[in-house]
């Protein structure tokens, strides 16, 4: 486990002094901050979320206190903690795309590529939503058939046998977005691939665009047209349903990348998040510790 910490914190190292850094300078005459470093609070968290399943920022701070203080003798106390993470909130973003492209060295297997989305709930749509009303507004999750207020985290991810998909991009949107209109753009670009999707990025005019000019194709359960005589549907229903089968079949890897980033972090659920900064932790500090947790062996 010390190497483990070692290897993380010579990669955020990396990663910060590269690229990270600029988005997170200060130019203030109380820019100082403390004996940590940036690059040590980033350590921090990815660590306990990703290879000590510490998720809540209390337990983390404690953690560090009882177990790792040798390593960390400038840790400061909790409330300066949680300041400085909020602080360098959007250093996670950044981190989450160079780890997608650092992952993206490794082949797949298929020409398959899957996309979908989950909702990330910071409160029922039952209350007044009062926190990150920037990023969250009201939406509905036919899967688990709820109204919540939150927002939507979209994932393209290339297909691989018998493992969980490789992801290209992840993404958030306000949770009232279509799912075809936050990845509409992503899916324009992509070159010589089949897209296995959902119904809800059924789409035509898309789907016509990308063979004409990509040799791609989105694929996708079949939805039924309003205004189809009975006798038609019953005539198509055996062709209709295994082909949906299949389908699904074949994007369900995809669920199953959620399912291990909620095991693993519990991302899925930020009702105890305050601010849009800690909201933007909260949703890419966590996958990147998952994605850390995947690279670093």
């Amino acid at each position: 486990m010390q190497l483990t910490l070692i290897s993380l914190y010579y990669y955020v190292c990396e990663c910060y002094n590269s690229t990270l850094r600029w988005q997170v300078q200060r130019f203030s005459n109380n820019s100082y901050q403390g004996h940590i470093t940036d690059e040590e609070i980033i350590t921090i968290y990815l660590f306990c979320v990703g290879f000590q399943e510490k998720i809540k920022l209390k337990s983390m701070h404690k953690y560090i206190l009882n177990h790792w203080q040798s390593w960390f003798p400038a840790l400061p106390s909790y409330q300066t903690f949680v300041n400085r993470l909020n602080r360098i909130s959007f250093v996670f973003p950044g981190l989450v795309a160079s780890l997608i492209e650092n992952l993206d060295t490794v082949v797949s297997d298929l020409p398959i590529v899957l996309a979908d989305s989950m909702p990330i709930i910071t409160c029922s749509a039952k209350r007044k939503a009062r926190i990150a009303r920037d990023i969250v507004d009201r939406g509905f999750c036919s899967t688990k058939n709820l109204h919540y207020f939150g927002v939507k985290l979209h994932l393209v991810a290339k297909s691989r046998i018998n493992t969980l998909p490789m992801p290209e991009y992840i993404g958030i949107t306000p949770a009232s977005t279509h799912d075809l209109t936050a990845l509409r753009p992503i899916l324009a670009t992509i070159q010589d691939r089949v897209i296995v999707a959902d119904k809800a990025y059924t789409d035509e005019n898309l789907n016509q665009k990308l063979q004409n000019q990509h040799n791609s194709q989105i694929i996708t359960p079949i939805k039924e047209k309003r205004g189809t005589p009975l006798i038609l549907k019953q005539f198509d229903q055996a062709f209709n349903d295994l082909f949906s089968t299949v389908v699904s079949s074949i994007r369900q890897p995809v669920e199953s990348f959620f399912h291990w980033l909620q095991e693993i972090t519990n991302i899925q659920i930020a009702s105890k998040v305050r601010s849009s900064s800690g909201l933007i932790i909260h949703i890419y500090g966590k996958i990147a510790a998952a994605l850390c947790s995947w690279m670093i062996v």
